[in-house]
């Protein structure tokens, strides 16, 4: 997970220039899901693109092993949601804000590919202060 992470680090660092955003990485070297790469990619690229899009300034992006797989939670300290918009977010098309750019399907398709890979998705509150997604997949 370190390099891809390192990758996509970059990338929503240079997309979100002008926000100045602290994107801090903390993940162990050698951590490793069994999952498609592409499919890896695709979530934390979505994770991580909601927390920029929202975030006033800080991302922070874990992961480390638990006993049921790799949990890599992403954090910001934007508004972040209550509990029915959570629910919502997850829900193909779960746009919550109208006057953003978006199609409210990122969340929903992370929820769905970490099922299939016999994962999840859990929203709540970070303690940054806004949304943490902690996404769990099969070591």
């Amino acid at each position: 997970l370190a390099g891809p992470l390192a990758d996509l680090r970059i990338t929503f660092g240079r997309l979100y220039a002008e926000k100045d955003l602290a994107i801090e990485i903390d993940v162990t070297d050698g951590l490793a899901v069994a999952c498609d790469a592409q499919d890896v990619d695709e979530m934390l690229g979505n994770l991580i693109d909601n927390a920029c899009q929202w975030s006033r300034g800080r991302v922070r992006v874990t992961a480390a092993a638990t006993e049921a797989g790799i949990a890599v939670t992403v954090a910001d300290d934007g508004p972040g949601l209550d509990t029915e918009a959570a629910a919502r977010a997850v829900r193909p098309g779960g746009r919550l804000d109208e006057s953003v750019p978006g199609h409210g399907f990122g969340l929903s398709i992370t929820r769905e590919l970490a099922e299939l890979s016999g994962g999840g998705l859990r929203l709540g509150r970070s303690d940054l202060g806004g949304l943490s997604a902690r996404l769990l997949l099969p070591a």
